[in-house]
């Protein structure tokens, strides 16, 4: 598969963005165990054109994590393109359009999924970002803003004729949010349409190295992608790898595990200073799935998301090692 000129190789498997959790040291685990790409959190436009320093360090890319895109999220067309053109500053391998994020806060102003319900706009802004920029680009959005209104087997070929250079598709209105199945049968529809010659990638409960195998199998997407069931699990990508390429989950034992969560803890603090370091990591250990079923684990889950130093964290992570693992 290629964006672009960017050959991913076969059935490949990458990066969902998500907001607080794929920084530069997440991306970077991820990449290493097999995310054949990985993408920025989602930045937003007007943050970029008014130069916020935080929104400055989301659109930090690096060489060791290449291919990489920069997505970005806004509600006009003279903002995306400023802001489309900030970040070919920073040189990502892809630009990526936001037209799918659900949250209340973005969707609500008319931005992210919230442009599901302007199409018209929705292809203005990414018609406008094509012409302006020379990288790749790609959109990621829903099915639709609700179940009477899913418009992506029009919406596809739409941005198809825009110029993008893939599409990806949740598996979900923006209505359900992050509930419920996600629906592949809509996302294979658009990969069988044979007017659609971009690739099209499947995002939407891509939780095991199975359920990757049957999304290119069953539904003929040229890629998959994973969000949610890589939180405190950048493992999932060399498990995923090794399935699609032999039928063997190649998994990493606990003790393995345990040093992939010190490392992205002390990544983050080297990043963000101790205090942000902390909060970061927190959501990947409420998260990870080393941790589900341990006996008698709430006390020391309740800890772990309490610490406030890296020191404390790393007696909790030496204690749960030598308890369970």
């Amino acid at each position: 598969m290629k964006i672009g000129t960017i050959d991913l190789g076969e059935r490949p498997v990458l990066l969902a963005p998500m907001e607080d959790v794929t920084d530069a040291p997440f991306r970077l685990l991820c990449k290493e165990f097999g995310a054949d790409m990985v993408t920025t959190e989602f930045v937003s436009s007007d943050a970029l054109i008014r130069a916020v320093e935080k929104t400055r360090v989301k659109r930090s890319v690096s060489d060791a994590e290449r291919p990489v895109a920069i997505q970005i999220y806004g509600r006009d067309v003279a903002s995306m393109v400023e802001a489309a053109q900030l970040c070919e500053a920073a040189h990502p391998d892809v630009i990526d359009l936001n037209f799918g994020c659900p949250v209340r806060k973005v969707a609500a102003k008319g931005a992210g999924a919230g442009l599901l319900r302007t199409p018209d706009l929705l292809l203005a802004i990414t018609r406008a970002v094509v012409q302006a920029v020379h990288l790749p680009v790609t959109v990621k959005t829903r099915l639709g803003w609700d179940a009477d209104s899913r418009i992506i087997a029009t919406l596809a070929e739409q941005l198809q004729d825009c110029g993008i250079a893939a599409l990806a598709i949740h598996g979900r209105t923006r209505s359900q949010m992050y509930t419920g199945t996600a629906d592949w049968s809509l996302i294979g529809a658009v990969r069988a349409n044979p007017r659609i010659t971009i690739p099209v990638i499947g995002n939407g409960d891509i939780a095991t190295p199975e359920a990757a195998d049957e999304a290119f199998r069953r539904y003929g997407v040229d890629a998959v992608m994973v969000g949610r069931a890589a939180i405190g699990a950048p493992w999932i990508f060399g498990e995923m790898r090794s399935y699609l390429r032999d039928g063997r989950r190649a998994e990493l034992s606990p003790a393995e595990k345990m040093n992939v969560l010190r490392r992205l803890l002390h990544d983050s603090i080297a990043r963000l200073g101790e205090r942000r370091g902390i909060l970061h990591v927190r959501r990947h250990l409420a998260a990870t799935p080393l941790f589900k079923g341990l006996p008698a684990f709430r006390d020391t889950r309740i800890a772990l998301l309490r610490a406030d130093s890296e020191a404390q964290l790393s007696d909790l992570l030496r204690d749960v090692e030598a308890r369970f693992f």
